[in-house]
C-alpha cells in the first residue's frame, strides 16, 4: 500500500468521525425551535424521534412551577403529557405515552399544569 493511499484512507476515516457527532445532536426526526409563552423565556430545539420527545442540548427555560412536556396539534393536548420537565437547561428525553401517535401532532409544549398556561411551544417541521 502506498503512503498516499494510506493518508487518503486515514483522511476519509477522520472525516467520517468528524461528521458523527452531528448525528447525536438531533436531525433524526422532526425538529422545532421553541418560542416562549406567557411571559416566559423558552429557547432551543425539540425533536420527535423513535417514540420520544427530545429536548436538545441548546434547550433553556427560565423556570416556573409545574412545567411539563406535552404535544399539541395547533394547541396543547393534555392527553399527551409526558411528565415534569427534567431540567431547565440542556438535553433531556421524554417517552410519548402509549396510544399517542406522534405523527398526529405538530408541536411540542412546555406547559404549566398548575396554572393551565403555556410556557413555550416548538412548531415541528
Amino acid at each position: 500500500m502506498t503512503t498516499r493511499r494510506t493518508v487518503l484512507q486515514g483522511f476519509a476515516a477522520l472525516s467520517a468521525l468528524a461528521a458523527a457527532p452531528a448525528a447525536f445532536a438531533g436531525g433524526h426526526g422532526r425538529l422545532g425551535k421553541f418560542k416562549g409563552a406567557s411571559n416566559h423565556i423558552t429557547t432551543g430545539t425539540a425533536e420527535i424521534a423513535d417514540g420520544k420527545v427530545n429536548l436538545l442540548g441548546d434547550f433553556t427555560f427560565d423556570g416556573a412551577p409545574d412545567p411539563k412536556i406535552a404535544l399539541g396539534k395547533d394547541g396543547y393536548d393534555p392527553k399527551t403529557l409526558m411528565g415534569l420537565l427534567k431540567s431547565n437547561k440542556g438535553a433531556s428525553s421524554y417517552t410519548i405515552p402509549a396510544g399517542v401517535n406522534p405523527d398526529d401532532y405538530n408541536e411540542v409544549w412546555v406547559w404549566c399544569e398548575k396554572f393551565n398556561v403555556p410556557l413555550g411551544v416548538a412548531k415541528l417541521n
